[in-house]
């Protein structure tokens, strides 16, 4: 049996109640994604051309530090990545995360939240930090969804995915 994880990087908190949604939903384990240098909120201000997130979003190869790595990521088979969508496209650090580990054979299942935007470029985008891996297409969701949502989306992923 393959064993999946939910992975997530949350700025604002609502990544993180999807993703604790989802993992519960599929009785996944679950890892968060922390940056070294935590986001202020005035590091998340997207009117701000000068702010952090905006500078990181600008520049298709930033990668921003991450405090801590997973050292079993040879155990899964499965990753859901969560995120929120910033520009239409998961924020950098997505890639940092992804590129940390060889995921050769492993299939990866991004989704994501947003007050509006959809999913954009995001696979575009996120598809050469996945060497070796199969991307699916991900999916966005508000914070509102229910684990039963969830559940059937991840489930049909999953058996599919077999």
């Amino acid at each position: 049996m393959s064993k999946v994880l939910v992975v997530y990087f949350s700025a604002s908190g609502t990544t993180a109640k999807v993703a604790e949604k989802l993992a519960e939903a599929i009785g996944a384990d679950i890892f968060s994604i922390e940056p070294t240098v935590p986001y202020t909120k005035a590091d998340l201000d997207w009117t701000d051309k000068q702010s952090r997130s905006s500078i990181e979003m600008s520049a298709p190869s930033s990668r921003p530090a991450i405090k801590e790595v997973r050292d079993n990521m040879n155990d899964y088979d499965t990753l859901f990545v969560g995120f929120p969508i910033w520009w239409y496209v998961a924020p950098t650090i997505i890639n940092t995360f992804l590129e940390t580990y060889d995921l050769s054979g492993k299939t990866i299942i991004p989704f994501a939240t947003s007050g509006g935007s959809d999913m954009g470029k995001t696979n575009e985008k996120l598809l050469p930090s996945c060497k070796g891996a199969t991307l699916l297409k991900g999916r966005k969701f508000n914070n509102n969804v229910s684990i039963d949502e969830l559940s059937t989306w991840a489930d049909g992923l999953i058996k599919a995915d077999r």
